[in-house]
């Protein structure tokens, strides 16, 4: 593959990952839906099959749509991203700048899509395009992300090196499974381009009376899972060799 279409699979993979993840999050806080109030187990689900949704539409570069697992892959010594893509800075730069821009670019789609209920949110929150901590400690919400994302990507990279490898839908389950227990403290981000994208477009984005983008927790979830995607490389690599 080329990096133009290694570019292409994984802004269209991530995109559809945020459509998807960040959607059921607002059908679940914004007032006027048929999802109002459905809970964080919606959530955690919702976000489950945003990922596989986003493994499937991303499977020629490999569907890594998130930097943590592309530093992961690098750190366990690996040979290549994906078929015929060799890890290189060059490769290693365009995929996690794909994964930024799709991050974006799906974010404003939920916006397109839920623009009505953003307008007229009254008292609900419209900052649901990214993560926060339910209690404010820096140090401890690091800690939380990089356990999620260790095992996260520790768990695909061992995946992979099973016979049934490591499939969307058992990467899915790994997703939910991470949310219903790890999710609570800070909303288990476990990527950095699915948080930061998104709260650069709600930033950025015309929403009436908004709240805050909150920036001052925004390095948490990129520092957390970039720690986590390295340690669980490193791991690996000394796991399965």
């Amino acid at each position: 593959m080329s990096l133009g279409q290694v570019f292409l699979s994984e802004v269209l993979g991530t995109a559809i990952l945020i459509v998807l993840g960040v959607g059921v999050v607002a059908n679940v806080l914004l007032p006027k839906n048929g999802g109002f109030g459905g809970g964080p187990l919606m959530i955690n689900i919702g976000w489950g099959f945003a990922v596989f949704s986003g493994v499937f539409a991303a499977y020629k570069s490999g569907a890594h749509l998130n930097p943590a697992v592309t530093l992961g892959m690098w750190a366990s010594g690996a040979d290549t991203y994906a078929k015929g893509v060799d890890i290189t800075a060059a490769s290693t730069l365009t995929y996690i700048a794909a994964q930024f821009v799709g991050g974006f670019i799906g974010a404003v789609v939920v916006w397109m899509a839920y623009k009505k209920q953003f307008d007229e949110h009254e008292d609900a929150p419209t900052n649901v395009f990214s993560t926060s901590a339910t209690v404010r400690s820096p140090f401890w919400n690091v800690m939380t992300e990089v356990v999620g994302t260790f095992i996260l990507v520790f768990t695909i990279l061992v995946f992979a090196k099973t016979p049934s490898q490591a499939g969307p839908l058992n990467v899915a389950f790994l997703v939910v499974a991470i949310g219903v227990s790890l999710g609570g403290p800070t909303g288990y981000a476990i990527n950095p381009a699915r948080d930061l994208a998104p709260r650069l477009a709600h930033f950025l984005l015309p929403i009436p009376n908004k709240d805050d983008s909150n920036w001052s927790y925004a390095w948490v979830p990129v520092v957390g899972p970039v720690i986590g995607g390295l340690i669980a490389g490193f791991a690996a690599n000394l796991y399965i060799g």
